[in-house]
């Protein structure tokens, strides 16, 4: 298969990105404020790390962790009380700051092409979207030690990063308007029974388990990979006879790449040793 330079990785300010075996690695490394996603740097590096997924041909999966004892939980109550940061100012300045600043995420890992795992290794919590940027992603993977919450409610706020879509469309809408109408939080073993989670192990599993997953997904033909993907996602969204013209479409580029005949020719010689 023909190598591509990939593109130097983006600066970030708040997480660390690397790229091994064509899996990208994005770690939210504020562990000081349990990696919030406002009032840092969060929303420009992830959004960042998304763009440049797209360009890079070298990448397959991404898998976003948090560093330290959360993946990102909670947002600072005491600016809600005082009305400073990112809670100051009125409806309209509110608004703006949302749509500049926490909603870039949904909207840039909604355009990433490649699957996306989230390696959750501690709380996932909702008041600052740390729930519902876990479930913006294809995939999730948890620690014993996790615990999901979409806990806007408790503090008289709604899921205004998008929580309120992606919930539903990954659970169903009645246990998605339990947790969010209740505020509950959950554990990995009550998440993986609802289906939020695909499997949970011991926190010092995690990463290899994330990673092993992450290399069987990579170790498919890249484009196709990226295809597959786009074609999971239209489905959501697409009536069937238009979505079997989009595949007959998207098949007709797969057998005109050089990786099909590669994965084929590979095929082939396993089944003749």
């Amino acid at each position: 298969m023909s190598q591509t330079t990939p593109p130097s990785l983006p600066r970030l300010t708040d997480a660390r990105l690397t790229l091994e075996g064509r899996v990208a690695t994005l770690t939210l490394a504020r562990h000081d404020v349990r990696n919030a996603l406002t009032g840092t740097a969060l929303v420009e590096d992830i959004v960042a790390v998304a763009q440049w997924v797209n360009a890079c041909d070298a990448v397959s999966v991404l898998v976003i962790t948090g560093e330290g004892s959360a993946f990102s939980a909670g947002g600072n109550v005491k600016d809600m009380a005082n009305r400073g940061g990112d809670f100051a100012g009125d409806v309209a300045e509110v608004s703006a700051r949302y749509r500049r600043g926490i909603q870039r995420i949904p909207l840039a890992l909604a355009e990433v092409e490649v699957p996306i795992i989230a390696a959750v290794n501690g709380p996932a919590i909702g008041h600052r979207a740390g729930f519902d940027l876990a479930n913006m992603a294809d995939i999730r993977i948890a620690s014993k030690k996790a615990k999901f919450g979409e806990t806007f409610l408790n503090l008289g706020i709604i899921p205004g990063d998008g929580g309120a879509w992606f919930m539903q469309r990954l659970i169903g809408y009645q246990r998605a308007f339990e947790l969010t109408l209740t505020g509950r939080v959950i554990d990995a073993e009550e998440a993986k029974a609802y289906g939020i989670v695909l499997d949970v192990c011991e926190p010092e599993a995690l990463m290899a388990t994330a990673g092993e997953l992450a290399a069987r997904i990579a170790a498919q033909p890249p484009k196709a990979t990226r295809l597959t993907k786009r074609l999971m996602k239209m489905a959501q969204r697409t009536e069937l006879k238009d979505f079997l013209d989009l595949c007959a479409v998207f098949q007709g580029m797969c057998h005109n790449e050089p990786e099909h005949l590669e994965a084929v020719n590979a095929m082939l010689e396993k089944i003749a040793k």
